[in-house]
């Protein structure tokens, strides 16, 4: 079978490839690299000529008069000279409704021309989208990565959620829920607002390259190490501002019995590499499952600070943590590291379940697999 994935997030499309490529099949992903993470595509289209230092400015007071961000422009100009090389292709999988990152109508007029080239075109939910950002304003949940927002409009990390919201971005939303052969969810906080849609296909479990991420024995010496990875874009939405504050009741509370590592928006083959040594990850606090930072931890072995929530539990059949669910409180946060802290055999054993638990569930050949299924 011949696959065309475009976009990547998070490394979930180049796993899925190289689960894809072992079972025998031929693939292509075509993206920009997701920004500073670098994730490696064959078929580049990511908008470099306004990064340039000499026209920043320019893009700046482009995007300020006009409200339009010349590198969406060139990004889709790149993706349409690519339209030749994404042709002829027996599966098409766009890694959400906007994978292209271009002007809202150019979006769709890409979009269409790739369909008809190709055979069958599906539809991947593991982030925000219309479904998604519609649903968290709905505030149905106990609580989402919204909740910040909710209490303080002014956060302009929002914007492009509520952008996901809009009439421009419901054209899109429709246009591909009418063309596209059926949407997979990557985890439970995309199954539950797409549970009962009638495009929905189901949750297939994020692919992870389990032989990229060798399992490390959680060593306990006279220090628990502690990481947590910033990324400014969603800093409030993963719940950074909790994690801070309880690794300073942490460190004022336990001083060298803990070593705290914080790295800020590095590429992604560095911030794999730092957090090594942890024993503890810190990930994200609003999630009901995890992403896929939490997994490439969880099969390192690290005891994971991430969603883990009841659906989750029960979907996997699960009565053992395979990470910690931390809620949005510092005074959670801090009262299970210090479990951890005061109780380092908890860690191994964690450690061992979380690993377990991956190549049950996520090993990529094996999700490759669940994939091929639902294409068919």
């Amino acid at each position: 079978m011949d696959v065309l994935l475009v976009g990547e997030y998070s490394r979930l499309h180049n796993s899925l490839k190289e689960g894809l490529t072992q079972l025998g099949h031929n693939v292509t992903l075509a993206g920009t690299g997701d920004g500073f993470k670098g994730y490696p595509v064959d078929l580049n289209y990511e908008a470099n000529f306004f990064d340039r230092p000499v026209l920043k400015t320019v893009r700046h007071y482009i995007n300020r008069i006009f409200r339009i961000d010349p590198s969406y422009i060139e990004r889709g100009i790149r993706f349409y000279f690519l339209l030749p090389k994404l042709k002829g292709y027996d599966v098409v999988q766009l890694i959400n409704e906007t994978p292209v990152k271009t002007l809202p109508f150019f979006e769709r007029y890409l979009l269409k021309k790739l369909m008809k080239q190709n055979n069958k075109t599906f539809l991947l939910c593991c982030g925000i989208d219309y479904t998604v950002a519609t649903y968290l304003l709905s505030r149905k949940q106990r609580y989402s990565l919204m909740d910040p927002y909710f209490a303080d409009r002014s956060l302009t990390e929002y914007s492009y959620i509520l952008e996901y919201a809009n009439a421009q971005h419901k054209k899109t939303h429709d246009f591909l829920y009418k063309s596209v052969n059926g949407v997979v969810a990557s985890d439970m906080d995309y199954y539950l607002p797409l549970k009962d849609n009638p495009k929905f296909l189901g949750l297939i479990p994020n692919p992870v390259n389990l032989s990229r991420l060798p399992y490390i024995e959680p060593i306990i010496s006279d220090k628990i190490v502690i990481f947590l990875g910033i990324n400014r874009l969603p800093y409030n939405q993963k719940g950074i501002p909790l994690f801070e504050k309880g690794l300073e009741v942490i460190s004022a509370k336990y001083g060298s019995r803990v070593e705290i590592i914080v790295a800020e928006s590095i590429p992604y083959k560095d911030y794999i590499k730092l957090y090594d040594r942890a024993h503890i990850l810190l990930d994200q606090v609003y999630g009901f499952d995890q992403g896929y930072n939490a997994l490439e931890a969880m099969a390192k072995g690290k005891v994971v600070f991430t969603g883990a929530e009841k659906e989750f539990m029960e979907y996997y059949g699960l009565s053992e943590e395979v990470a910690i669910n931390v809620l949005p409180d510092v005074e959670d946060i801090t009262s299970k590291l210090s479990f951890f802290i005061d109780n380092p055999t908890e860690i191994i054993a964690l450690s061992r379940r979380a690993r377990a638990f991956m190549e049950r569930e996520h090993e990529c050949v094996k999700v490759a697999g669940e994939y091929i299924k639902a294409w068919s």
